[in-house]
């Protein structure tokens, strides 16, 4: 359920625009700027999705939202088939935004609760879904062909996001925590927590933020920047491989973290992404877009998890919150800050992403994290 849930959540209603992109943009008339300015409402949607669990975490356990998130996820990949009109096409892709980010910290949050007692790489296989999900997307719209229409294409997204969301409609959600006027949330009774704040979680909030700036390029326009170049089926190929390569990476770095630091491996991360990214703008042709996709797949989803375990044990007040929403806020600036550069093609573009992930991956190192001590006291 959490499996099929993460495909329709994330795989289908964010990032099938990316291969459809380079449709709508042949087809439909979409100017390069038109298509960054969409995809930064979707992520300017997806923002609101942290901030809203942020200040109403009950939001999490409420079936309702979820159930109705399903929803709008497959009406707003429906609806984006119906319309040649970019205004309604700007809120179609907002309204997926939180859509996706509610379902997805639903999602995690129930998958962290019922597998507690699972081994750690049972969970890692559950992100697995957000792969399954690119993978999905980039399969449907090759099989359309060259005569494919980008109408087609989101109508072919859209059932298939109905048809997984079935499965995850019923999916358990993490049970909601009842508050009293002595116990708040998330806190024990009868004990105060302490948290030491470890310098090292500014760096890490930086690089984090650096990261959702740079990888949201590659995103967004990896596989139109492909095509610009090489045999059509080669973008969506591309794109294929990203999520093929991201299916078992949550479960591969889960089990790396046992043998090598988390900064370690978070840097070594953000520096294989930036090559990946730079090797399509670099080196045109089949083999390095292919390269490319498996370097994407292999790090997106890894990156954020050893990001989120250095905030959980960083020892700062909600620090996943904090990381998750610099992240978000980083994605929307992405589109904004590489739309000046497509005028000249993609190129461009993503070697800024390379260099902006390049960047990550050095300020990383500045993260001396170590897991802080709590201090539980009872209450005088």
């Amino acid at each position: 359920m959490a499996f099929a849930g993460f495909a329709v959540a994330m795989g289908l209603g964010r990032f099938a625009f990316t291969p459809i992109l380079p449709l709508m943009t042949g087809q439909a008339g979409l100017s390069a700027t038109a298509g960054a300015h969409l995809a930064t409402a979707n992520y300017l949607g997806y923002l609101a999705g942290p901030v809203l669990t942020l200040i109403l975490p009950r939001l999490v356990s409420s079936r309702i939202l979820y159930r109705c998130s399903l929803v709008l996820i497959v009406g707003s990949l429906l609806g984006m088939s119906l319309t040649t009109n970019e205004l309604i096409w700007l809120g179609l892709r907002f309204l997926a935004g939180p859509a996706s980010a509610l379902l997805f910290v639903m999602i995690a949050s129930s998958a962290a609760y019922h597998c507690r007692a699972a081994a750690r790489h049972v969970i890692g296989w559950v992100y697995g879904g957000i792969g399954a999900g690119i993978a999905l997307s980039g399969i449907l719209i090759l099989a359309l062909g060259t005569g494919g229409s980008w109408q087609q294409a989101w109508w072919v997204v859209a059932l298939a996001s109905l048809a997984l969301a079935v499965p995850a409609w019923g999916l358990p959600l993490h049970p909601a925590v009842e508050s009293s006027p002595t116990t708040r949330p998330g806190k024990r009774p009868g004990v105060r927590l302490r948290h030491r704040i470890v310098p090292g979680f500014t760096p890490l909030v930086v690089s984090y933020f650096l990261e959702g700036v740079g990888y949201i390029i590659a995103g967004t326009f990896l596989v139109t920047a492909v095509a610009a170049s090489s045999p059509g089926w080669v973008g969506n190929s591309t794109w294929i491989l990203v999520g093929l390569a991201a299916v078992p990476s949550s479960a591969l770095y889960g089990a790396l973290s046992h043998r090598i630091s988390a900064p370690t491996l978070l840097a070594s991360a953000l520096a294989l992404q930036a090559v990946g990214m730079a090797l399509p703008a670099m080196l045109p042709g089949t083999l390095p877009a292919l390269v490319a996709g498996a370097c994407f797949g292999a790090t997106f989803q890894g990156i954020t998890t050893l990001a989120m375990t250095l905030g959980a044990t960083s020892g700062v007040p909600h620090a996943v919150s904090i990381l998750t929403i610099m992240f978000s806020i980083g994605q929307v600036a992405g589109p904004l800050i590489a739309a000046p550069l497509l005028a000249s093609g993609y190129s461009a573009a993503l070697l800024l992403g390379a260099v902006i992930v390049a960047c990550a991956a050095v300020t990383v190192v500045l993260t001396r994290m170590r897991t802080a001590t709590t201090l539980l006291t009872p209450h005088p």
